[in-house]
């Protein structure tokens, strides 16, 4: 395993007393942070019926996000593809393929990314059904490959752009993992989601892989929650408001949160506490080599050459900071020349 690439999901998060605007600006301002600091991609995700997480419309954010970078790859981190017409994801992409050529990445997932409800008024027609997400994905590849039609003649996803975007399967617990392989698509595990998903769905994705036309080998990459202080104090402080984090997330409570000083002098219940330890496969944390210890180790379990990771901090400084340390740590800016 060589120089490990790292990646950033962004979700938008709304923080106590500022607004949807402002998370928007921020995400914005991340994605041109993430390029300047040598990151390798940057990841939106796609929630609905959440007043704590402003990014819902990944297609939509992600042409901003290209026109205000020049090099880094912009994608989905991801499409949840049952909310979704398979010809409009085709348009969506094919269009941003066609306006940032070779830049782009289109991850999917068939969790609906909100309640059932939700994802229900979004696709009237989804019925949760595996089988029916695996027919989404080949008509996918169709409309991606002017090959589709019916009996009164070809359906054509339009922009006809020369290439097509690269293509994620998102898994959290391995199920999906022979989606991907099966599609010869990369795989993206989501760590962050199931902190007790193992290297082994890497290892069945791989062994069951077949080549495409994207992708002639495997190509896997892991996601993890990952908060970086420069000291240990401020390392705690950022763990602590993560765990108060998804320990109200699981009472189904997604905001608004707590100012840092409010979780600060908050006391974990027996209970709370509980859930924690379980959450805690899902997150590293820890001062700059602490981290790089961390995911370099992760890495190497699930043998993979490249780690997307998500922040969520109670200010956008400690969250850029979080950046910068870890950019560091692993030399991931060019060196000038």
């Amino acid at each position: 395993m060589g120089d490990i690439k790292i990646g950033i999901l962004d979700q938008s998060i709304v923080r106590q007393g500022s607004t949807v605007q402002e998370a928007i600006q921020e995400t914005i301002a991340t994605a041109k942070l993430a390029e300047d600091l040598g990151y390798s991609r940057f990841w939106i995700s796609e929630h609905h019926n959440s007043t704590f997480i402003a990014g819902s419309t990944p297609e939509v954010l992600m042409v901003k996000l290209a026109d205000a970078t020049q090099h880094i790859r912009i994608g989905s981190g991801g499409i949840m593809l049952p909310n979704h017409s398979a010809l409009k994801v085709a348009e969506n992409f094919r269009m941003l393929e066609t306006l940032f050529p070779g830049r782009i990445d289109l991850g999917m997932g068939r969790a609906p990314g909100t309640d059932r409800i939700t994802s229900s008024l979004l696709n009237p027609s989804n019925d949760f059904s595996e089988s029916s997400y695996l027919r989404q994905l080949e008509h996918l590849q169709h409309f991606f490959r002017d090959t589709a039609g019916t009996d009164r003649g070809f359906i054509y996803a339009t922009p006809q752009s020369p290439t097509i975007p690269m293509q994620w399967i998102l898994s959290s617990s391995g199920g999906s993992s022979s989606i991907a392989a099966k599609f010869g698509m990369g795989l993206a595990v989501a760590k962050f989601i199931n902190g007790f998903v193992r290297p082994d769905v890497v290892e069945t994705y791989r062994k069951s892989f077949r080549p495409s036309d994207q992708y002639e080998k495997p190509h896997a990459i892991l996601s993890v929650f990952v908060l970086c202080g420069e000291t240990e104090e401020k390392a705690a402080q950022m763990r602590k408001m993560m765990d108060y984090i998804l320990v109200e997330f699981e009472r189904g409570k997604f905001g608004p949160f707590p100012d840092a000083e409010t979780v600060k002098k908050y006391r974990f219940s027996a209970g709370e506490l509980e859930r924690i330890r379980y959450n805690s496969g899902r997150i590293i944390s820890g001062t700059q080599e602490d981290v790089k210890e961390q995911l370099t180790e992760l890495a190497q379990q699930f043998e993979v050459d490249e780690i997307i990771i998500s922040t969520m901090a109670d200010s956008a400084a400690n969250r850029v900071k979080s950046f910068e340390l870890i950019s560091d740590a692993f030399n991931l800016r060019e060196p000038v020349l």
